[in-house]
């Protein structure tokens, strides 16, 4: 077995010390000094290089039970996807010095995981490390298998500056789509989708009508919806459908902006225009992953495809940046390196 390296004693975790009602911020965590974890039977020390902020922690952090995750615990480090270092492998016989990724790796600088949970990064496939801690299979899957785009269709994206839509956008665009549309909150991420991420058009949340942006931007209709959303943007692109379209339901972040996801739909209107709803979540579809890896890669370096990302630097500035991100002011992927 390879030897460890000399380790500090201690290391830093950021805990969850309050449960939010509303939006997280940096009054419901705490940077905390903890001893370093030394990696147990079947465990790997991991010391953490880069780590994801999604969106989706949000909820977790709140509370909310009805998801695949469960909910985080308050007093406890807050879980999350990074990539490390394997620094001691214990008896798990990963090789010291191996990058891998995890999803539980958490807002830590290190983690005693197990090795089960880890997955060893192959160089070759990304330019990069972080790149492994994208959210391009979501997309992917909302693109390809729930919403089947095709040659010519018109594509709407809703959130489509955040970690998924603004790689839906590109994806849609390499399946043949005629036409990309993309909702986002402010006109700095507007241009950014026009002129960065290949979008045709963007229409602004909380500018006026949506419905009427949409027709303006698309008075043909819509083939496929890849709705990240829900509420009032779901509802509008509901109207907007063509016969036969296809609306692919992959996130629903209005929850996390503090407004309803609900929305009312007429069952009629979809019925006699043969509109399909689906729900899709990356949970049930993990076969999908290795093809998307391969995709982004090529187009990674090919330069067909782009990897729209923010990085903080520094464990602190984690809460910080999911309040941001919630907030709406970021673009692409959350990132933190440490």
């Amino acid at each position: 077995m390879t030897a460890a390296p000399a380790l500090p004693a201690t290391h830093r975790e950021v805990h969850l010390t309050a449960r939010p009602a509303g939006t997280p911020s940096e009054e419901h965590f705490t940077l905390v000094t903890a001893p370093t974890p030394a990696p147990g039977p079947g465990q790997v020390l991991i010391r953490t290089t880069v780590l994801a902020v999604p969106a989706v922690l949000s909820d977790l952090i709140r509370g909310r039970d009805d998801l695949p995750m469960r909910p985080f615990d308050v007093g406890a480090c807050v879980p999350g996807p990074s990539v490390g270092e394997v620094v001691d492998a214990g008896d798990s016989g990963l090789p010291v010095g191996d990058l891998v990724s995890t999803q539980t790796g958490g807002w830590r600088e290190y983690a005693a995981l197990d090795a089960t949970a880890v997955q060893r990064l192959d160089p070759r496939e990304l330019p990069y490390p972080a790149a492994h801690l994208n959210q391009g299979a979501a997309a992917y899957l909302g693109v390809v298998r729930a919403g089947e785009v095709r040659e010519g269709d018109t594509v709407f994206v809703t959130s489509a500056a955040g970690g998924v839509g603004s790689l839906a956008g590109q994806i849609a665009r390499l399946r043949g789509a005629a036409r990309v549309i993309g909702s986002t909150g402010s006109q700095r991420k507007a241009d950014i989708l026009t002129k960065e991420l290949g979008y045709d058009v963007a229409v602004l949340r909380g500018a006026g009508s949506l419905e009427e942006q949409l027709r303006a931007a698309a008075p043909d209709g819509i083939d496929v919806v890849i709705d990240n959303v829900g509420g009032e943007q779901l509802k509008a692109a509901v109207a907007l459908a063509r016969r036969g379209a296809r609306i692919a339901l992959i996130g629903a972040l209005a929850g996390q902006l503090g407004e309803s996801a609900t929305t009312e739909i007429d069952p009629v209107s979809l019925i006699t225009r043969s509109i399909t709803l689906r729900g899709a979540t990356l949970y049930d579809n993990f076969d999908i992953v290795p093809e998307w890896t391969e995709v982004f890669g090529r187009g990674l370096r090919d330069g067909t495809l782009t990897f729209p990302r923010t990085v903080l630097k520094g464990l602190d500035h984690t809460p910080r940046g999911l309040r941001e991100l919630i907030e709406g002011r970021h673009v692409g992927t959350l990132h933190v390196e440490l």
